[in-house]
């Protein structure tokens, strides 16, 4: 039975994975900058791209790449530092490449230009003046975009036009090419002034196609049941947070939750929901939450509040409560300044959880190089009344512990890699690969439209 299940999962899974398209009859050569493990030259093959060489400095994601495209008697070159390039010995019709993305990423230090891996761009730059290939794609992550990267943004496609080339760019989101992820990415293309028609790109429009994560990570159970609607003053009191995301609708329930003692919500899980505490120890503790952020206790966003201030807020406060949440490890005192969260950080989660996601959910959160304490479910639940729905999803799936990790098989699936893809030997390290890596079918649809204007 589970084997059927899983050959159904299988064959909905490759309903997203790109077409072999080898009757499209596109002939064309390509290079492969900061290659990774071959998220473009995947879809580029499947298109009928040759690969004629690679730039890749990491030793584990050339073994991968190596492993999956290459073999003893390949004679393609591998190039190097791309530090180190200039002329190249052939002739290309494409650059492509995913430029590091840290210095303008938010799990970075948003260092920009002055990061010296932003400061790569300048050796991409040298190296399309120098071969003046028809056309490039190059992505990095959408922080790029952002108010506070705009210049860097300008000055990339500036220097770029600069060279002879018609550029355009555009964020696409992994979801709107088959693929239950959300992950937005930046795609910079540059065509040859000289080309006919060099001006008439058009961006991929997003597919007909709504996955969900049973659709692609195997041992999910599929449920499809309609979703409760409620109208926005039941969820929000009224008051919709300016947060709210593209997956996050503002008359459902969402489709994951969140672990966090320090926000607050209609699917978030505090730690005092999860042991035994009273209803007066979680007074406190949501006192706590709605005031911890308040400008009057602090410049901080989120600052311990002393015991003055609880008096204050709690009526006939007494130091024992207190000490009782200390002593279970929800607070936590600081000398000088007064009691926090002693989960205090989103990205840490609590117990080491920070989101678990149903099965039917439309799609996990980017995933990144440095990982995440983002789980999967393994069961569904029916949306319910909010209180209901958080009570149920406790007692049937965090208790009875029915979530999983992510393996780094599921995040292959999650990047539209093919099933034979030969994934690293560390599970680590596959993962980090992954999360650094484009997703392919983007990269198809994307390449499948420059080609059909310079070809």
């Amino acid at each position: 039975m589970e084997t059927d299940v899983y050959a159904q999962q299988l064959e909905l899974f490759q309903l997203f994975q790109p077409r072999n398209t080898r009757s499209c009859h596109y002939k064309f050569t390509f290079v492969d900058l900061f290659a990774g493990i071959g998220g473009f030259r995947i879809p580029l093959e499947e298109l009928g791209g040759q690969c004629l060489g690679y730039s890749e400095i990491d030793k584990e994601a050339i073994k991968v790449y190596q492993n999956n495209f290459l073999n003893s008697n390949s004679d393609e070159a591998y190039l190097g530092d791309i530090t180190k390039l200039n002329i190249l010995p052939f002739q290309i019709d494409i650059l492509v490449g995913g430029v590091p993305c840290q210095p303008w990423s938010i799990a970075g230090k948003l260092q920009g230009l002055d990061d010296p891996r932003g400061k790569l761009w300048i050796d991409v730059f040298r190296v399309v003046k120098a071969n003046k290939p028809k056309a490039f794609i190059f992505e990095n992550v959408k922080g790029l975009t952002e108010p506070r990267n705009r210049s860097s943004l300008q000055y990339i496609i500036n220097n770029l036009t600069a060279y002879g080339y018609v550029c355009s760019w555009k964020v696409l989101n992994s979801y709107d090419f088959g693929l239950p992820q959300d992950r937005d990415r930046i795609f910079i293309v540059g065509i040859r002034n000289d080309i006919e028609n060099c001006w008439g790109l058009t961006f991929p429009k997003p597919l007909d196609k709504q996955p969900k994560l049973y659709d692609v990570i195997p041992g999910l159970q599929q449920a499809n049941f309609l979703k409760k609607k409620f109208p926005p003053e039941v969820l929000f009191d009224g008051k919709v947070p300016a947060s709210r995301g593209r997956f996050q609708k503002i008359d459902e329930l969402n489709d994951f939750f969140l672990f966090s003692d320090i926000r607050d919500g209609h699917t978030t899980i505090h730690s005092w929901d999860l042991i035994d505490t009273t209803l007066r120890e979680k007074l406190i503790c949501q006192t706590i939450l709605k005031n911890r952020r308040k400008k009057m206790y602090g410049l901080k966003d989120g600052n311990p509040l002393s015991r003055e201030v609880l008096e204050t807020l709690i009526p006939n406060l007494q130091q024992q409560e207190v000490d009782s949440l200390v002593f279970k490890e929800i607070l936590r005192f600081v000398e000088g300044q007064g009691y926090e969260f002693v989960n205090s950080k989103i990205s840490s989660g609590i117990n080491g959880i920070s989101k678990i996601f149903l099965p039917h959910a439309d799609a996990i959160a980017t995933l990144t190089a440095t990982g995440t304490r983002d789980f999967v479910a393994t069961i569904s639940i029916q949306c319910q009344k909010p209180e209901a729905y958080k009570q149920t999803f406790i007692k049937e799936i965090y208790t009875k512990k029915k979530f999983k990790h992510l393996t780094a098989q599921d995040y292959a699936r999650l990047q539209g890699f093919p099933e034979g893809f030969q994934i690293a030997n560390n599970e680590s390290t596959a993962k980090h690969q992954f999360g650094n890596a484009v997703s392919v079918p983007v990269v198809y649809h994307l390449a499948k439209a420059l080609l059909k204007i310079i070809l």
